[in-house]
């Protein structure tokens, strides 16, 4: 083994990570959408 394989820092499954960033990332661009279309219909 290599030390990098020795000494990891993250123990989570990888899968998990990507998960949580996804959702994240998903609920970003949901809550942009959501006041950019209140934003539109008080406009009008």
């Amino acid at each position: 083994m290599n030390q990098f394989e020795e000494s990891v820092q993250s123990k989570r499954n990888d899968a998990v990570d990507s998960a949580v960033g996804f959702i994240a990332s998903f609920g970003f661009f949901t809550t942009l959408f959501i006041i950019a279309t209140v934003i539109h219909y008080l406009g009008q």
